[in-house]
């Protein structure tokens, strides 16, 4: 048997969860459930609020239109947030749809906005990314919503970091010719890392003063994604699968 139920559909609440909690539903949630996925009484729904696990609730229809969900038990106890940061310059608004949704999926618990020179997406839409981030944890199983602070300058984000933080920089001007050794020889023990977070830059890439800056930083790892120019969005699933099975939870 599966360890985890595929075929029940999952929502996020923003109420408290527990045995026989009555939760309405709202008109897009239960459209979505009786509508789109033709869902009907005592069919299952993964329910989770980012704080008390995940939990089987029932459907109870109120009427043609409307329907309550019924809590029933616990399937999951509720982990802590990943440790694992993403940093990124914001990028135009579709693409960022799509990397916000990849960084959660791939294990990120933090998606900080960093503003750069080149930066092309400024004006962030901060509600948008984390209902991006929301949608991502509700089809894939994540439990621990990733924080989504208010975007900060490329200085301040570096002085934000535990100095004991790796950081993984996506240089393209890096010598590195294996990024998993480099990944290896960037902690001393690699069976035992330190927090970790990956720093990805606009399209235009960083310029020299932040290029800089960055790598003096300590602990701090510059790695090149390979011979093939990656967009933004790309870099962060490609980065984020390297990291997380080199150093992180997909060991």
């Amino acid at each position: 048997m599966a360890a985890y139920d595929f075929t029940a559909p999952r929502l996020h609440v923003a109420a408290d969860l527990g045995p026989g909690a009555v939760l309405p539903l709202d008109r897009a949630q239960a459209n979505y459930l009786l509508n789109v996925l033709r869902r009907g009484p005592a069919d299952p729904v993964l329910l989770f609020n980012g704080r008390d696990g995940e939990w089987r609730a029932e459907i109870a229809p109120t009427g043609r239109k409307s329907a309550d969900l019924v809590v029933r038990e616990r399937t999951r106890e509720q982990p802590p947030r990943a440790g694992l940061q993403y940093l990124f310059a914001p990028l135009k608004t579709a693409r960022l749809d799509y990397m916000a949704q990849k960084a959660v999926e791939m294990g990120a618990g933090t998606l900080r906005p960093v503003i750069t020179r080149y930066t092309q997406g400024e004006r962030l839409n901060l509600d948008r990314l984390r209902a991006n981030a929301v949608e991502a944890a509700e089809q894939c199983g994540v439990l621990s919503l990733p924080d989504v602070p208010d975007p900060v300058k490329l200085p301040a984000a570096l002085a934000d970091l535990n100095p004991l933080c790796l950081l993984v920089f996506c240089d393209e001007d890096a010598a590195v010719s294996d990024p998993v050794e480099a990944l290896r020889r960037g902690v001393a023990d690699p069976a035992e890392p330190p927090p970790l977070a990956v720093l990805v830059g606009p399209e235009g890439g960083f310029a020299s003063e932040e290029r800089a800056l960055i790598l003096a930083r300590p602990n701090t790892v510059a790695l090149s994604l390979g011979p093939r120019i990656l967009r933004a969005d790309t870099a962060a699933v490609a980065v984020l699968a390297l990291v997380q099975a080199v150093l992180g939870d997909a060991r």
